[in-house]
């Protein structure tokens, strides 16, 4: 069974040889994966027959973006974190260019808005063709600063505050914002889909709508503001053929049945500390009508627990899902650079022993 099989497969509920693995890890992390392994991540990845790979999409090539701008116009600094085995690297907004905004006008006449044109999306086909050749499942995510995503972009632009304020008090910007983003993001990914001509199997949106505690907005709030543009990127992408995968951090279990009703195929990343985000509760109430992606520590287990710890984390969530499937393997986000490297070595190792659902 390729990889490609097994994951769609698994996600809908059909029998797999094991259940499929994906594999997450910051960049510091990456770098002290290929020093103590001695390989390319490529090649690791390959070596343990990670299941999931992700494309890098379209080519930029519109105006050069000064000052650490990014494409939506917001600045940025690399900041540096040192963390128990390495550096953390990060890009942090320096200033929220429409924080400043009082009225729609002030939106519209907001120079920095992002046009489909400004990319290439050519590259797209042969990227997909690669990884088809070697039986993967392809999937299209792009970077943390271009994600397909509606909320994460306006706090980008307005700022966290301000954005979440404006649902409440003056929701004619928020329309606003959203609104624009949202076209944006539908020609995107029409586009990037159109070019890559079936080769894309999972699309990946990704838009932050919990904290550990509880959801960033209410469920009223969600509907009003977020769930169009959420249904659309999914009817595009299914349109094209392609499952839909959605991350979010935290606690959720509240919209998950709007998300659902959506037609979003796949929950990422199942922060397993927020509230209410048990993959045993989760799968019991949605598990029919609904797949799951991550679930596994980056909090706990995998920085301060041991090997021993790791593999009675994954035995749990194998014999959850072992009998009906609706699950990939993968830590609850990046596995960072503070995580013991026999810890990364145990956690691939407890996935081959808990190889999936006819094991």
């Amino acid at each position: 069974m390729t990889s490609r099989e097994r994951t769609l497969r698994s996600l809908a509920h059909q029998p797999v040889d094991r259940l499929p693995v994906d594999f997450w890890a910051s960049d510091a992390m990456i770098a002290r994966i290929e020093s103590a392994f001695s390989t390319s991540y490529r090649a690791f990845l390959d070596a343990h027959d990670i299941d999931l790979r992700y494309i890098d999409g379209p080519a930029y090539i519109g105006p050069a973006l000064e000052n650490g701008r990014d494409i939506w116009g917001v600045p940025r600094v690399t900041v540096r974190v040192p963390v128990k085995y390495g550096t953390e690297v990060y890009k942090d907004v320096t200033d929220f260019p429409l924080a400043r905004a009082t009225a729609v006008a002030d939106v519209e006449q907001y120079d920095h808005w992002p046009s489909p044109d400004w990319f290439d999306y050519s590259p797209v086909k042969a990227q997909c063709d690669a990884l088809h050749e070697q039986g993967r499942a392809v999937v299209f995510m792009g970077d943390r600063m271009n994600r397909v995503a509606q909320l994460k972009p306006a706090m980008y632009i307005r700022g966290v505050e301000n954005i979440l304020m404006d649902l409440a008090l003056n929701p004619d910007i928020a329309h606003e914002i959203i609104n624009r983003i949202r076209a944006f993001y539908e020609e995107y990914l029409r586009r990037i889909l159109d070019a890559a001509r079936g080769g894309i199997d999972i699309v990946f949106t990704g838009d932050d709508f919990g904290s550990q505690n509880g959801p960033l907005m209410s469920l009223a709030m969600w509907r009003a503001f977020i769930r169009t543009g959420f249904g659309s990127y999914i009817r595009i992408a299914k349109d094209h053929g392609c499952t839909v995968m959605h991350h979010t951090c935290g606690a959720v279990s509240e919209m998950l049945p709007d998300m659902i009703d959506c037609g979003l195929d796949v929950l990422q990343s199942v922060q397993p500390e927020a509230a209410g985000m048990s993959l045993a509760a989760l799968k019991k109430r949605y598990g029919a009508r609904i797949g799951f992606h991550g679930g596994i520590s980056i909090q706990q287990t995998r920085p301060f627990g041991t090997p021993a710890d790791i593999e009675r984390d994954v035995s749990a969530i194998r014999k959850l899902f072992k009998d009906d499937g609706g699950y990939i393997f993968c830590t609850a986000h990046n596995i960072q650079a503070d995580t013991p490297i026999e810890n990364v070595a145990a956690l691939l190792e407890a996935y081959r022993h808990h190889p999936g659902a006819s094991g």
